[in-house]
């Protein structure tokens, strides 16, 4: 196996990532629009600590592997000198809402993809195909214009990187070694403690085993891409898990085969379907699904084309943000996951209410 060339390595790896990350959110229901959803509707919080838990594991294993030196998350795409606020906040607000007129985010798309789900074929090809148009496509030049052209320069301001720790190292005139050791510290132990202090989660053992495991994926996407995949002539880039983009190029990669050439991305998607078809026949719930009616079948595409342009101007999605972006503590990355909330929320008062302004007046009466 080690006679392959490294781009295939780290295809082969990505993909048995992709088979047990789709196995466990099929088995262990993982699913952050739902967590977003039995918060708003149910006040049930253990989901939400999942999604927090595995934030907590990704943060404590991929900071250990950049303070080790087996990876530089500097040359990741979430912490470029370039922090695109708008980009985060709309994009973040944009896939937040159309997640929920899917029913889930892209993860969840995938894995409902493999149980069965017809809805989730059609959610995907246009999550893709927006994905790909923001990408490369129709839509890449006004993102290119209106969008990036607010990003800010912080190299202008003396920085390096986005990353959270820089900027406080510039304000305090601490180490920003020193200073990455004590955020994330103090971030996994105050996110275990949160977790962990609530009995219900606790008593919950396939939702904490399913966020453990969904944690550790990202640092092992980190290794897999930044170290297996350190080859000298032809590097891998540096990545781990997201799904938004990898979509659009997996449908671009069985439309143009010839030539080519499968990446770490688009193994994992491959993976996490295979991974949650494997599950749902061993645990018998596998189920074709199809839309309900027209009104189904237009608020799911609205959502997948919501979801495939806000995911690609947020530079992410629930995972890719939420949980491989926030792993890096860009500042970026908080803002895209802050709004994916505010717009998953936003949307949820939507459905329940059905108008913009029904769904506006039931948030400002409640809080």
């Amino acid at each position: 196996m080690t006679d392959l060339p490294v781009a295939t390595l780290v295809a082969l790896l990505g993909f048995a990532a992709g088979i047990v990350f789709g196995a466990t959110a099929q088995r262990t229901n993982f699913c952050t629009m739902g967590a977003i959803s039995d918060m708003v509707n149910l006040q049930d919080y253990r989901r939400f600590r999942a999604w927090l838990l595995a934030i907590a594991v990704a943060l404590a294993g991929s900071q250990l592997l950049h303070l080790g030196g087996f990876v530089d998350l500097g040359k990741s795409i979430y912490l470029t000198p370039n922090l695109g606020w708008l980009g985060a906040v709309l994009g973040g607000l944009m896939f937040g809402f159309g997640m929920t007129l899917t029913g889930g985010c892209g993860n969840k798309t995938l894995v409902r993809l493999g149980s069965g789900n017809l809805k989730s074929l059609v959610v995907a090809i246009v999550l893709g195909l927006f994905a790909y148009m923001t990408l490369r496509g129709l839509l890449a030049l006004p993102r290119a214009q209106f969008i990036e052209t607010t990003n800010l320069n912080l190299t202008r301001t003396g920085l390096r990187t986005q990353g959270i720790p820089d900027m406080a190292a510039a304000v305090s005139g601490l180490s920003i070694p020193l200073l990455r050791w004590l955020m994330a510290g103090a971030a996994v132990l105050a996110l275990l403690w949160y977790c962990f202090k609530d009995g219900e989660f606790r008593a919950s053992r396939d939702t904490v085993v399913g966020a453990l495991i969904i944690g550790a994926l990202i640092p092992a996407g980190w290794w897999i891409t930044g170290v297996i995949g350190a080859d000298e002539f032809e590097p891998t880039p540096l990545a781990s898990f997201t799904f938004v983009a990898p979509v659009g190029e997996s449908l671009m990669y069985l439309m143009v085969f010839t030539g080519a050439k499968i990446n770490f991305g688009i193994a994992i998607v491959g993976g996490v379907i295979a991974g949650s078809f494997l599950m749902a026949l061993a645990t018998n719930t596998f189920r074709i699904e199809s839309f309900a009616d027209a009104a189904d079948v237009l608020r799911h595409l609205g959502g997948a084309a919501l979801m495939g342009t806000g995911g690609v101007l947020a530079l992410g999605c629930t995972i890719g943000q939420g949980i491989t972006g926030l792993s890096t503590l860009a500042a970026g990355s908080v803002l895209a996951w802050l709004s994916i909330l505010a717009g998953g929320v936003y949307g949820m008062k939507y459905l329940e209410e059905g108008s913009f302004g029904g769904a506006l007046r039931a948030l400002l009466a409640r809080g």
